[in-house]
């Protein structure tokens, strides 16, 4: 048995859609960090800034790691390469379907879910900014999650037909 054409193709888009917008992110951190005149295509005002935000001591680490770790460390990366390595992980584990890939889908989701309600919080209420790349991916991460929550089901739909 395999998996409903519709999870993968949905899966594909959105891991797609996201590492490009995480990809495109970290292009605009690293461009305004060696150029403070850098103006990124997201930058439609002065509280509609992807820049701002993605330079904001929010953008590495979730504004976290740096309270454990010198805010310079190679432990603290910038969010786009926690999204890079997140989204290329369901795109891989999307591939088995065993039931340790299922259940590891499912709650990665629900950390880039809490993630992304937490970074959400910050932007609205610190930073008093609208990111549409920023948000593009909390409705990527959201959408995964619905994706991965079906997967799990149906996966556990097979194991119970196959015995």
């Amino acid at each position: 048995m395999a998996m409903p054409k519709w999870e993968r193709k949905a899966r594909i888009f959105l891991c797609v859609f996201g590492m490009c917008l995480s990809v495109y992110a970290l292009h605009v951190e690293l461009s305004r960090e060696s150029n403070p005149d850098y103006r990124a295509m997201c930058d439609l005002g002065e509280s509609v800034s992807c820049s701002k935000v993605f330079t904001s001591r929010w953008g590495r680490g979730f504004g976290l790691v740096q309270f454990f770790v010198d805010k310079d460390s190679p432990l603290n990366q910038p969010n786009s390469v926690l999204g890079i390595i997140f989204y290329t992980l369901q795109m891989g584990m999307g591939l088995s379907l065993s039931k340790k890939a299922a259940v590891f889908l499912v709650f990665s989701s629900w950390v880039s879910v809490a993630g992304s309600l937490y970074l959400a919080s910050i932007l609205a209420f610190v930073l008093g900014d609208f990111c549409m790349v920023c948000v593009s991916t909390y409705i990527i991460n959201f959408a995964l999650l619905y994706t991965n929550l079906k997967r799990r089901g149906a996966v556990e739909g097979m194991k119970e037909k196959t015995g």
